[in-house]
């Protein structure tokens, strides 16, 4: 199967079929209420279309849980969607967000970038339950309003994604949870074995970093994970010590924002020809083996054998919406689907789109099949960071 072109396609994703007629809904109303897997399939689309647009959009979440177990489910459904149909739009979008106890409404074409008007919008729907429903229906009722597109532009932290805006992407069946507990014992396992196989070379190689260019044996670079949260990834320094950063970023800045640009080599986030290289750096770098360290960061929970590239915090900021995707939910790696498959072949937004299709698809087959493939990508030349 050729992975490259799979993952390049995915974006072209196919509707799922008809909708279901509406579980519950009113005399009032004809408007569909769906259920949870198309309701979330309806969310993923708004936002992928939001991400073209830059129009964003409003999720409504009304958690119902607690009338549920008092009263018959149909009711509940029936007198919720009264009180709100006179503040609904016919395009805006409702159905069960979870579990048939938390309703969602997407609030579509939303031609304002203020904030307030999330606040508005609950402000709006609470009027109309007051109006509609008994005192203690509404204190049973839990609400909640997000945003999409979130904030850009800035430094990613813990708070950069709200997961009630990506079911999709976050959620964890139990055999999936399986699966992620034996990544996580892959993990240990192999970068724990790595560490002892390697540390002769370790040795050696600081040794020779030591030799040829006063500075420390380690570079720690700030690196963006999981969910934007920053670690310090560990490399064997390969350029001189205290260097300007001023110049990578500017490439970096002509990588993902001019990829078209001749002074871009593709699919290569390194300055290839620097004069701040060392000797021994060169050598580090076309081997990969400047990327040995990392082990210790698997080991520390920080990062994964395979995932996403993780990128500097500079790099973040140059990100379309879209490309912010890649950090959620998903551990980056040492290696993964770019590195493997060629990146001489691959612009910044294939880079993404590979990384997309990987969080999509992941695998414990697919895991296995990207660190078979590494050794050939590292021999070749075309598989370091």
């Amino acid at each position: 199967m050729n992975l490259f072109k799979e993952a390049v396609e995915e974006n072209r994703s196919t509707v799922l079929g008809s909708f279901r007629k509406p579980t519950a809904c009113s005399h009032d109303s004809d408007q569909a209420f769906y259920d949870e897997i198309h309701f979330r399939h309806m969310l993923r689309v708004e936002r992928m279309r939001t991400e073209r647009s830059k129009k964003p959009f409003i999720l409504l979440l009304l958690n119902v849980s607690r009338l549920m177990v008092e009263l018959h489910p149909q009711e509940v459904l029936s007198r919720i969607q009264n009180a709100m149909a006179p503040s609904l739009r016919e395009i805006d979008i409702r159905g069960w967000y979870h579990d048939a106890r938390i309703i969602g409404v997407l609030f579509t074409e939303v031609f304002t970038e203020e904030e307030s008007f999330a606040d508005f919008i609950i402000h709006k729907i609470y009027d109309r339950f007051c109006e509609n429903l008994e005192p203690h229906w509404i204190n049973k009722i839990e609400m909640s309003c997000h945003r999409f597109p979130e904030e850009s532009g800035e430094v990613l932290d813990d708070e950069t994604f709200n997961i009630h805006l990506y079911p999709d992407m976050t959620v964890n069946t139990a055999n999936r949870k399986i699966a992620l507990g034996l990544k996580k014992v892959m993990d240990i396992l192999g970068s724990g074995l790595a560490v002892i196989l390697f540390s002769p070379l370790f040795l050696m190689i600081a040794a020779a970093i030591k030799a040829t260019s006063p500075g420390p044996v380690f570079y720690r670079q700030e690196r963006v994970g999981r969910n934007g949260k920053t670690f310090a990834m560990l490399k064997f320094r390969s350029m001189t010590k205290d260097c300007d950063p001023s110049r990578h970023q500017d490439y970096v800045r002509k990588f993902i924002c001019e990829q078209n640009n001749a002074a871009v080599e593709p699919g290569v986030f390194k300055l290839t020809n620097d004069s701040r290289i060392t000797p021994i750096g060169h050598f580090l770098r076309k081997t990969s083996l400047d990327e040995l360290p990392q082990f210790i960061n698997v080991l520390k929970g920080e990062m994964s054998l395979v995932g996403p590239r993780p990128p500097l915090p500079y790099e973040c900021e140059l990100y379309d919406i879209w490309h912010r995707r890649r950090l959620l939910s998903c551990m980056p790696g040492i290696t993964g689907l770019w590195q493997v498959l060629g990146r001489s072949r691959t612009c910044f937004d294939d880079m993404v789109r590979l990384d997309l299709h990987y969080i999509r698809t992941w695998s414990l087959g697919l895991d296995i099949r990207i660190l078979l493939m590494t050794p050939k990508a590292v021999i070749k030349g075309s598989g370091a960071l």
